[in-house]
């Protein structure tokens, strides 16, 4: 058996689909290559981040002129930003004080004000917005890209997830569901800076390269043996796609997650916090051809602010530096071009108080599913631009609405994959990440 049909046989015979798919072409010309997904995870506030409401400082404190939308818990009257919002680039839009330098690179970005959820819980949402279904069970974005594409380095894994924690559910967001397990999303715990502490036995004490080798083509001619008796193993087939990844691994990972061989002053420039290293990975990731790599803000849903709505001045200190940083550096080497960045959470919040039981101090905003704000920039996505808005308060999504099958619906369109075709036969029908529903936004798109 030549090395190439060992490979196609054994655990790269998943590893395959993703090349000839590859191979035969996309569906149509792609204008993007990469996705990064910086995830605001816990539902940031869109009336105080991206999408301001004079309407909210002048009925302050008063009840909603309109009935009140359904949301998860006990909301009272309106409340005003406590931030100031200012408008930015030679487009003119209007950002919060709270994100200064993200509103220096807001030329380049595309701010949908018209987003909406299906539900006003974490799990559902989270799961739509990775998954596009509010149910466990279905791959993620990633998965699918990986799947439909495969990646440009094969020495690291085409999907790579950062987080310092996990963010509520956890690695069913970037599971790869019935897909091969070989397009799940590999995760790093980003809250450690020395390569060896991020990813535990990278380095194998005892072995060099050729004996690592050496064992490895004897386990595939052991495992061979068992396939051609006991017939296809998916399970099988993962575990050694994850040996031959994690072998490859030891030559350039250790690498391109040692953020400390960037400058002092780039490392400055995206700050000293988890979220900060983690967009500084994804950069790195991206310039050596991962094909998605997701940052989660942090562990749990640090965005879920119900007792004080000032906690998002905290967060985006973290976040705004990195996402400047980010988008500026891409652009600086002509990435930006080809990589597709999405910038936001489950859902938003409402733009009245939350008076629930379940808080201290009434000074936050509940879930709101019913509208928010979403950001997209770089790889043929118009800059400078503000599409879709929500009502005089910033309750609910009134013009252009958009759904997360439609932002995943664009985004692999960028990537030149027709969502309506990128399909897994599974359990008797053909299923898709955008399941029977999406749109191509197309006038956020460059023509």
């Amino acid at each position: 058996m030549t090395r190439r049909d060992w490979l196609r046989t054994m655990g790269s015979g998943f590893g395959m689909m993703g090349f000839s798919r590859l191979s035969a072409g996309t569906h149509f010309p792609a204008k993007a290559k990469h996705v990064i997904f910086l995830f605001l995870n816990g539902g940031p506030s869109q009336v105080d981040t991206f999408d301001p409401k004079p309407m909210l400082a002048k009925h302050h404190g008063q009840p909603m002129p309109t009935p009140n939308l359904k949301t998860e818990r006990k909301t009272g009257s309106l409340l005003r930003s406590p931030f100031q919002f200012k408008k930015c680039g030679q487009s003119g839009i209007e950002i919060s004080e709270i994100f200064p330098k993200l509103g220096e690179q807001i030329d380049d970005v595309c701010v949908i004000r018209s987003m909406y959820a299906d539900r006003p819980n974490h799990e559902p949402s989270l799961f739509m917005m990775n998954c596009g279904h509010m149910m466990p069970g279905r791959p993620s974005l990633g998965a699918w890209l990986t799947y439909g594409l495969g990646t440009e380095n094969q020495n690291l894994p085409g999907f790579v997830v950062l987080c310092p924690g996990l963010p509520v559910v956890g690695p069913q967001l970037w599971a790869s569901a019935f897909l091969p397990a070989g397009f799940q999303g590999t995760y790093i715990p980003n809250n450690e800076r020395e390569p060896e502490k991020l990813i535990h036995y990278i380095r194998n004490a005892r072995l060099g390269p050729q004996e690592q080798r050496r064992q490895l083509d004897l386990l595939g001619k052991l495992n061979q043996l068992h396939l051609d008796r006991q017939g296809p193993d998916p399970q099988l087939e993962a575990g050694i796609q994850a040996m031959e990844t994690a072998f490859r691994m030891q030559t350039e990972a250790p690498e391109v997650f040692d953020t400390r061989k960037e400058p002092e002053a780039v490392r400055a420039r995206y700050g000293d916090t988890d979220f900060g290293r983690g967009c500084l990975m994804a950069r790195r990731l991206v310039e050596r051809g991962v094909r998605m790599v997701q940052i989660y803000h942090g562990n749990g849903q640090p965005w879920d602010n119900h007792d004080d709505i000032l906690i998002h001045r905290r967060l985006a200190g973290q976040a705004d530096p990195a996402i400047a940083a980010l988008l500026q550096d891409l652009k600086s080497s002509g990435l930006l071009k080809e990589t597709v960045v999405m910038i936001g959470g489950e859902f938003g919040r409402t733009p009245s108080v939350e008076v629930s039981g379940l808080v201290n101090v009434q000074n936050g905003r509940d879930h709101n599913n019913h509208g928010y704000s979403f950001l997209l920039a770089g790889g043929g996505v118009k800059g400078g631009m503000v599409y879709g808005a929500t009502d005089d308060f910033g309750f609910k999504a009134v013009e252009n609405p958009v759904h997360a099958h439609d932002i995943h619906a664009t985004v692999l369109h960028l990537l030149g994959l027709d969502h309506t075709k990128l399909t897994y036969r599974y359990s008797g029908r053909d299923f898709r990440l955008t399941d029977v529903a999406g749109r191509v936004v197309r006038e956020i798109l460059d023509n």
